[in-house]
């Protein structure tokens, strides 16, 4: 399918966001917070400011979560791409480009001069569709790392 309808995600639309979410961490195996723990959250970051949630699909069906933040070697912000994920029924339909492309072009909307994100090596479909964006390791063909630690 083309044209995906993509829109920005409203207070109101926490609940699908938190489900979406919470589908994704379920389906990695990875710890999560309910559905509704996570329609809370994603209630309060929207209130903030700092984050954009995107929402794609008549399900919604795909979500982007961006978060802003200002960046210290530029002017602008830097956008972190924080969660992209799609149902599986729709996966391989075009809807994570369509997502990927409205988040980047909200992000430049927003002052961001430059966007990062977290994959690791055998999600190659998301690897995939990060390259044909755009999105690069180092040219020295080393793999970039991304870490992170509970506090």
């Amino acid at each position: 399918m083309t044209g995906w309808t993509i829109r920005r995600a409203e207070p109101d639309d926490a609940v699908a966001a938190g489900r979406l979410l919470h589908d994704f961490n379920t389906e990695y195996a990875w710890p999560t917070p309910p559905p509704e723990r996570l329609a809370v959250r994603v209630r309060e970051l929207l209130d903030d400011g700092d984050t954009e949630v995107l929402l794609g699909g008549p399900g919604p069906d795909g979500i982007a979560v961006l978060r802003l933040r200002p960046a210290i070697f530029t002017a602008g912000l830097e956008c972190y791409l924080a969660e992209l994920y799609v149902a599986p029924a729709r996966r391989g339909q075009g809807l994570g480009r369509a997502l990927m492309d409205a988040a980047i072009a909200l992000a430049r909307e927003a002052g961001a001069d430059t966007m990062d994100l977290g994959t690791n090596q055998a999600d190659t479909a998301a690897r995939a569709l990060y390259e044909s964006l755009g999105f690069t390791q180092l040219e020295d063909g080393r793999p970039n790392f991304f870490y992170e630690r509970e506090l």
